[in-house]
């Protein structure tokens, strides 16, 4: 069905992708993140849960710690994790255990564009929703499967449990973050991988969704977490087989790239990159280093304890306002190494609403990161916050299913469709739709 075409729609229109249908089974991060990504650009995004519906739930995500609000009993609590990534999307408790709640999903698949699920290989086709059963319904569904090492390969890899570390570590990214041997590797700060493989896993979703649009055929994409980190490792594998190159750990500097690399300021750290001739022409006239040797970039890279000590003195003597004012004078690359409470006094991140408040049915109200990238036209947004547990079991499978109130009450009886609402006390603060950000 064309963008735009779903006349059935539950969501407010807006963003680019306003008409897209997404179904999300996946729990933690990289998965969910993937819909969460869509949904804020317009998709339709059903986030499908399965028992238990009450606290602690099928997804860890939803009760990771910090949680809000602050204080709350812990089955009236939600992650802040939660809160930030699952923004955007509809809520159904469904026991796809149970025939009755495998017949709902088909029902949700029939009426989707692309399906997002992350459980280990085989988890589906163990509950009778194999690729092929899924797609007899629906033959131009997009169906994305993330997870830690893809569907098919070695068995004692496909079958092995993944997380964010693991695919750092199995990708060969964790071995050259940090500081050169003895020194131990050094995992990202955040849980780069599974956002990475979220981002990739949605460009993944919107490429088969457009190859259905004009084919009229969907197909099955396979996004491993380990995979995507190593196709990011720029010319890594290249360099082993041209060369044998086992590229090591280089700390805050670059293997290749000189000047590139964190200095330390009067009044906390800056981060110096020169590494294009012209731009290494405007520092050398900056810190008045004149020998034309270095003009020579494989020089300059293997003969970088003569530069060091000169760009570490400039830096030491400054602050890192008094360098990033020099920096920007002399069109020179120099930027302070920024912590989170600087970010939100940032003037540039505020002109570009990189930051926005929102209604969260649990949390209440929240401030946290916006939306990129922008669009001129079709700008995404936040209408709503991240849904209780089957916040929506009434609307989607009334409205979109066309199920009965009798139906759908049968279904809650026995046990098929959950759902936990919040406190009145914490419903009160948000409301069902709230369009802020758009």
């Amino acid at each position: 069905m064309p963008t735009g075409e779903h006349s059935d729609r539950i969501v407010p229109p807006f963003g680019p992708l306003q008409g897209i249908r997404v179904l999300d089974s996946a729990r933690v991060v990289a998965g969910p993140w993937a819909s969460t990504y869509l949904g804020e650009f317009g998709a339709e995004i059903i986030h499908v849960e399965g028992p238990p519906f009450d606290y602690p739930f099928s997804d860890p995500t939803r009760t990771l710690p910090p949680l809000l609000p602050e204080g709350a009993p812990a089955d009236q609590s939600v992650s802040e994790s939660w809160v930030q990534y699952s923004r955007n999307k509809l809520s159904v408790g469904l026991d796809l255990k149970r025939p009755e709640g495998r017949g709902v999903f088909l029902d949700l698949i029939r009426k989707s564009d692309i399906w997002i699920e992350s459980s280990r290989p085989g988890t589906y086709d163990g509950l009778e929703l194999s690729d092929s059963t899924v797609h007899a319904v629906n033959p131009r569904l997009t169906i994305v499967h993330v997870s830690g090492f893809g569907q098919t390969g070695r068995p004692e890899r496909v079958g092995a449990p993944s997380f964010d570390l693991i695919a750092q570590a199995y990708s060969g990214f964790l071995w050259l973050q940090g500081n050169p041997e003895p020194d131990p590797p050094m995992r990202s700060g955040t849980a780069l991988n599974d956002t990475v493989t979220g981002l990739s896993a949605a460009t993944a979703a919107l490429m088969g969704y457009v190859h259905a649009q004009r084919t009229g055929v969907g197909q099955v994409v396979d996004v491993s977490q380990y995979e995507v980190f190593f196709t990011l490792l720029e010319n890594l594998a290249l360099d082993y087989f041209t060369r044998g190159v086992v590229r090591g750990r280089f700390g805050n500097a670059h293997p290749r790239l000189y000047p590139y690399n964190l200095v330390r300021a009067v009044d906390g750290w800056v981060v110096l990159a020169a590494a294009t001739p012209a731009s290494w022409s405007r520092l050398c006239a900056l810190l008045k280093f004149t020998d034309p040797r270095f003009d020579d970039p494989t020089f300059r890279n293997t003969h970088r304890e003569l530069v060091d000590p000169v760009i570490e003195r400039f830096c030491a003597s400054r602050t890192v306002e008094e360098l990033e004012r020099i920096g920007r004078e002399n069109d020179t690359a120099i930027s302070r190494v920024y912590r989170i409470d600087e970010i939100a006094r940032d003037p540039h991140f505020q002109e570009r609403e990189m930051f926005l408040q929102w209604h969260d049915p649990v949390a209440g109200p929240v401030k946290g990161a916006g939306v990129a990238p922008k669009f001129q036209s079709t700008p995404g947004g936040v209408w709503r916050g991240a849904p209780w547990l089957g916040q929506d079991n009434d609307t989607v499978l009334g409205q979109l299913l066309g199920y009965s109130p009798e139906r759908i009450r049968a279904l809650r009886d026995s046990g098929v469709l959950g759902e936990h609402p919040v406190t009145a006390l914490t419903s009160a603060i948000a409301p069902f739709f709230v369009r802020e950000g758009l």
